[in-house]
């Protein structure tokens, strides 16, 4: 060890002696200093405009997407331009001596030439130290400048800046190795790891091909290490890559000092790359990986809900098949050259149960064989392997689907879809996967809307129907999405199912027939949820039902005042009794959210059916009144007129009851409103909490089971103490000081030891 150190230091003081390393260190400090001084920059200034944020180490930092004005985080930025600085620094760390004839002097010393190499590499693992501590300079500024800064995260991003720097470096010693000429070993370092760059791109269409480049993408496995997931298999991997290239360099001088064939010393080769390879597969197995999540919101793992959800499954596999259908143009998204990214999109799942086995099936999905040649044609693609349409229903039926891509998890004989969507995110997340895996556990909750009566559907897309909440397979936040089952059922024709989460009652425009009103009651006796969802002018339809439980529909109808609405569309709040159904309304209920309901009767109980009956939503007492007899809207503003008997006041608009009945509650909202959850209340253009009062409504009729609960930790790093003088300060320090001694210290080095 005495000998690779001494042979460290006299490397060390032949490179920190040459103007070469000190222009890299200056360059690349630069080059840091403009990105990230600009992107702080624009982070104060969009802060002194009181935009919020949160998270900012992670934007400021690690981040790998740019944000309007911010780019992505800048360690991330600058693991694209390392490869750019190693070569000079190499090239000539063994040419040199290949060269210059000395290093026949270090054969016939008492120096092993494992020893040699390893005192070199000492020497670059060094310099890359001072490397990452002039980039941790950008760390110390959000230590000083973040409040609550992710010291962890930032650390590990470090780590694989150093550990990228290490493995270029050992490339760099081989290419060096290989040839007398300085330039020669640093254009072939260029090329080395240029090609290690950006051979993750090439051949991703190729099963067999995309696992191999991938494998040699050297800076995808840091881009990981930045985001803050640190791992042993990308740590390992580094090492042996680092590792292969030493041994290479070992073996290369050997065979320069003792004759041998080339079949011979390709098989010395050959065994390092074998021995490298293998270690590096079996420790990139799955039960063999060890994660750390070093961000502070463990944004790098799955909550602890979804956690319990795979350890309920137990040893039992899991099998998920995608299907990419080539006629839609969702294919893009699952083709072939896509795999990689659709693999890394299930590791946070992998990484809690090991025996997830993923599949990829494309078909036709087009009875029309000549356009599907066409279009085959047209994206280049090799048909060989897709099923047809008929092989395809044989298979799995995926009618109903659209021809999107859709993934199909199949667990102990049960089957459910996991869908992608309609926005710019496209794939699932963790509410919908989760919601996907319970589903596999549970018998999922089924929301079943009555047909008669001229009621709303759940399955069109008029204003007042129900599609958009619940039914829109293209949309994450559909009920049906979120681990729910829609049906719809005729009551006079048909029993209500046993066993349904809730039954819906959407706004029935004639009255019940004696059959059904029957079958209802026999229902509420028995114990089942029920959502009666009203409208003003309904009250004798509704209220022989409401009888049953105790509660009255008034007559005449809501209004309230409005500058820039209208008197119709009342906007009530959330009360206490909201957050005991659901407390992930708190924050809502707290900012004073209101729900929309345009047309809306006020509710009373009557204090007769032996439910427990709390209001959810009330009006506001001093905007609103129940208007009575038939008004016109746009004629003129409503006034309030106690002698035609308008009544003023607070009223409510949706209540909660609640009884206990065979050791189970039972679970009935009544609404004055049918309208709240309609496909045009939610694309209402206002300040509103309908989404969310309605999933909350459906999670309640659910106990709790779905959605599935995503509780994620806050960020605390929302904030930073700099003002405008303090961003000038910086740019002062860091584009002229610290470049400036850094040059002065070259110079200084420099200047000394051309006088000696």
């Amino acid at each position: 060890m005495k000998k690779i150190i001494q042979i460290a230091k006299l490397e060390l003081s032949l490179l920190f002696y040459s103007p070469i390393a000190w222009l890299l260190i200056l360059v690349l400090f630069i080059q840091m200093a403009l990105a990230n001084l600009s992107a702080i920059a624009d982070l104060q200034y969009l802060l002194g405009l009181k935009v919020e944020f949160t998270d900012l180490t992670d934007k400021l930092f690690t981040t790998s997407i740019a944000m309007g004005t911010l780019p992505a985080g800048i360690f991330f930025t600058i693991l694209g331009s390392l490869y750019l600085y190693t070569p000079l620094i190499t090239m000539g760390i063994i040419s040199r001596e290949l060269d210059s004839g000395t290093i026949k002097l270090l054969y016939s010393s008492p120096v092993k030439l494992s020893q040699i190499i390893y005192g070199k590499f000492l020497a670059m693992l060094t310099y890359n130290l001072v490397v990452v501590t002039l980039m941790s300079l950008f760390a110390i500024l959000g230590a000083l400048f973040i409040n609550h800064v992710d010291y962890p995260h930032i650390l590990v991003a470090l780590l694989a800046s150093f550990l990228l720097l290490c493995a270029y470096s050992a490339i760099g010693i081989f290419m060096s190795s290989l040839t007398t000429y300085q330039v020669i070993a640093a254009i072939g370092t260029f090329a080395v790891l240029a090609f290690m760059n950006y051979v993750g791109n090439f051949g991703q269409g190729l099963d067999f091909v995309r696992d191999l480049t991938y494998s040699l993408s050297m800076p995808s496995r840091a881009e990981r290490l930045v985001g803050g997931l640190l791992n042993s298999r990308d740590v390992i991997y580094y090492l042996v890559i680092t590792g292969i290239f030493l041994g290479f360099t070992i073996a290369r001088l050997q065979f320069t000092r003792v004759s041998k064939s080339i079949a011979q010393q390709a098989l010395r080769y050959v065994i390092i790359l074998i021995v490298g390879l293998t270690v590096a597969y079996i420790t990139s197995r799955q039960p063999m990986i060890v994660y750390y999540d070093a961000t502070y919101i463990k944004a790098n793992t799955i909550t602890k809900n979804t956690q319990d959800i795979l350890k309920a499954m137990g040893d039992e596999p899991i099998e998920m098949t995608e299907y990419i259908n080539l006629m839609d143009d969702s294919y893009e998204r699952g083709a072939p050259v896509n795999r990689i990214p659709s693999m890394l999109r299930w590791e946070p799942y992998l990484r809690f149960k090991r025996n997830i086995k993923l599949n990829w099936v494309y078909y036709n999905g087009s009875f029309d064989h000549q356009l599907f040649k066409e279009r085959a044609k047209q994206l280049e693609v090799d048909t060989a392997d897709f099923l047809s349409p008929e092989a395809l229903r044989k298979r799995v039926d995926l009618r109903g689907e659209d021809g999107r891509l859709v993934v199909q998890l199949k667990y102990k004989g049960k089957t459910t879809f996991l869908r992608t969507f309609g926005d710019s995110d496209f794939w699932a997340k963790e509410p919908e996967i989760a919601a996907a895996l319970k589903r596999l556990l549970v018998t999922p909750p089924k929301i079943v809307f009555a047909t008669d009566g001229y009621q709303r559907r759940v399955d069109k897309i008029g204003d007042r129907d129900y599609r958009l909440f619940f039914n829109v397979k293209t949309s994450r936040s559909a009920l049906i999405n979120q681990g729910f089952d829609i049906d719809s059922v005729s009551i006079e024709n048909s029993e209500i199912p046993k066993g349904i989460a809730t039954l819906v009652i959407g706004d029935p425009k004639v009255a019940f027939s004696k059959n059904v009103l029957a079958k209802l009651q026999r229902y509420i006796a028995e114990g089942g949820n029920l959502l009666i969802a009203g409208e003003p002018g309904k009250q004798s339809v509704l209220n022989p039902l409401l009888d049953t439980l105790g509660v009255k529909m008034l007559n005449g109808t809501l209004v309230q005042r409005s500058r820039d609405y209208s008197y119709d569309l009342v906007t009530p709040k959330l009360t206490e009794e909201a957050l005991v159904m659901d407390r992930g309304l708190t924050g809502l209920y707290q900012n004073k959210g209101v729900v929309t309901m345009p047309g809306v009767a006020a509710l009373k109980e009557e204090k007769k059916g032996g439910f427990a009956v709390q209001p959810l939503l009330m009006t506001d007492a001093q905007r609103s009144w129940i208007k009575q007899g038939s008004f016109v809207l746009d004629s003129a503003d409503l006034v309030f007129d106690a002698k035609t008997g308008d009544q003023q006041g607070a009223f409510p608009t949706a209540l909660k009851l609640t009884r206990k009945l065979d050791k189970k509650e039972q679970r009935i909202i009544v609404s004055g409103d049918a309208d709240f959850f309609s496909n045009k209340e939610g694309w209402r253009d206002m300040p509103k909490i309908n989404s969310a009062f309605t999933l909350s409504i459906f999670k309640w009729f659910a106990y709790g089971e779905f959605p599935v609960q995503m509780i994620k930790i806050d960020s605390i790093d929302n904030t930073m103490k700099l003002n405008e003088a303090g961003v000038e300060t910086l740019q002062i320090l860091y584009y002229g000081v610290i470049p400036g001694a850094i040059l002065l210290l070259g110079i200084t080095l420099l200047t000394r030891r051309k006088r000696k």
